[in-house]
């Protein structure tokens, strides 16, 4: 009895604090990703209050908000959008995952970190934040801006790389043998394929088949088909958050959009206990030893995320200033460099791997909205004055939402 109510007390603490650190976050206008993280430092190993009774259903809490996390991911997509994407901007994709991934690696190879943290750091410096892009995007009345398409394109491109990449890092964290790690990633490859092949073919049976005008029947259906295929993928494994990814992608039509709406609370609510449970395992005094490789990999990070974009926007035909946004914008890393180091924390392979994403984290969360807004006024500035002319438009502040020509003289907003 008195175990139960210290549990009680204990997580209604963590729930009613991630909604204040939410509101706070609010009314600052950025990610609470920083501040959920902080929370979990606060009060997990080596915290100011650790916690007890509550910890192995915050455990259990947090790999549902990674489930659910990627199921909203792939609700986002349709299986149409996808292969559209992988023709026209697969380019984008191998340089996005050349320039991000190798300074992760190398830096974990420099650390003498091995061979395995170095695929997993790669995966951590690799992937974008897709949750705080979108939402600097809107905040920033960018979504009609010529560049955005670009962006999202990218941010797919990751998105379903994470099918292959994910059972590669689930393979090489059991520790298991070529062979194993060969069949996992051709069980995933196979399953990925067949998903799509059934979203294209078929989705709109499926969709119909779990589209329900009862919300609750839709909740339930929806939920209980992703937490079953998720079982069954890790018991493969494939990855419990691939196996999400890809229910949301066979889902499409009506059955998304209600099952977005009705999900997306559950998924703040669990997204949040999962960065809780992931400071949690992070001693606070473990971060400073890594700090400051923690802050040379976010600069040359965020200096290869701006180049990318730069590129892919570049090739797409939209002017300097939309290319600097593109690139600006690119920069924040999020919940799923989290997801990744999160499976290294829990294999147990590197005791500073974990401490240095968490810093890496924190710093590129806070500084990615700012180089969406500022980095394309800054870049005009220092152009023109190496240009040796001072820019009119330079001197007001920037306005995202103004129309910005292209090479070839169409607005930079549609």
């Amino acid at each position: 009895m008195h175990s139960s109510a210290v549990f009680l007390i204990e997580f209604g603490a963590i729930i009613l604090g991630l909604g204040l650190l939410g509101r706070l976050a609010g009314r600052l206008k950025f990610s609470p990703i920083p501040l959920y993280l902080l929370a979990g430092l606060a009060f997990g190993t080596g915290g100011l209050l650790p916690l007890g009774a509550s910890e192995e259903f915050v455990a259990i809490g947090a790999e549902i908000g990674v489930i659910l996390l990627l199921l909203m991911l792939g609700l986002e997509y349709t299986a149409t959008d996808l292969v559209s994407n992988l023709k026209t901007q697969y380019r984008a994709g191998l340089v996005d995952a050349a320039l991000n991934a190798l300074p992760g690696a190398a830096m974990a190879l420099l650390l003498g970190w091995g061979p395995v943290a170095a695929v997993v750091l790669a995966g951590v410096t690799w992937i974008s934040s897709s949750g705080v892009i979108a939402k600097v995007l809107g905040d920033l009345g960018r979504l009609g801006n010529r560049e955005t398409p670009v962006v999202l394109s990218i941010l797919v491109l990751e998105d379903l790389s994470m099918a292959v990449y994910l059972p590669i890092v689930t393979a090489l964290l059991a520790g298991v043998g070529l062979a194993a790690g060969s069949a996992t990633l051709a069980i995933a490859l196979g399953v990925a394929g067949l998903v799509l092949f059934l979203a294209l073919r078929y989705g709109r049976l499926i969709s119909r088949f779990v589209s329900s005008d009862d919300p609750e029947k839709l909740l339930l259906v929806v939920l209980g088909l992703t937490l079953l295929v998720a079982g069954i993928a890790q018991q493969l494994q494939v990855s419990a958050a691939v196996g999400a990814f890809l229910v949301g992608i066979a889902l499409s039509g009506e059955a998304a959009e209600g099952a977005h709406h009705l999900l997306s609370p559950l998924r703040d609510l669990f997204a949040a206990v999962f960065f809780v449970f992931f400071g949690l395992h992070t001693d606070p005094a473990s971060i400073p030893p890594v700090l400051l490789p923690a802050l040379a990999l976010a600069v040359v990070t965020a200096g290869t995320k701006i180049a990318t974009g730069y590129w892919a926007a570049k090739r797409a035909g939209i002017s300097a200033k939309g290319r600097w946004r593109a690139g600006g914008t690119l920069v924040a890393r999020g919940e799923f460099s989290i997801v990744i180091a999160g499976l290294a924390v829990t294999a147990g392979i590197e005791p500073s791997l974990g401490p240095l994403a968490t810093a890496y984290v924190l710093i590129l969360v806070v500084v990615g909205p700012l180089t969406a807004r500022y980095t394309e006024p800054v870049a005009t500035r220092l152009t023109a004055r190496l240009r040796g002319t001072a820019p009119a438009a330079a001197a007001a502040p920037p306005r995202e939402e103004m129309l910005d020509p292209v090479e070839d003289g169409t607005p930079d907003r549609v």
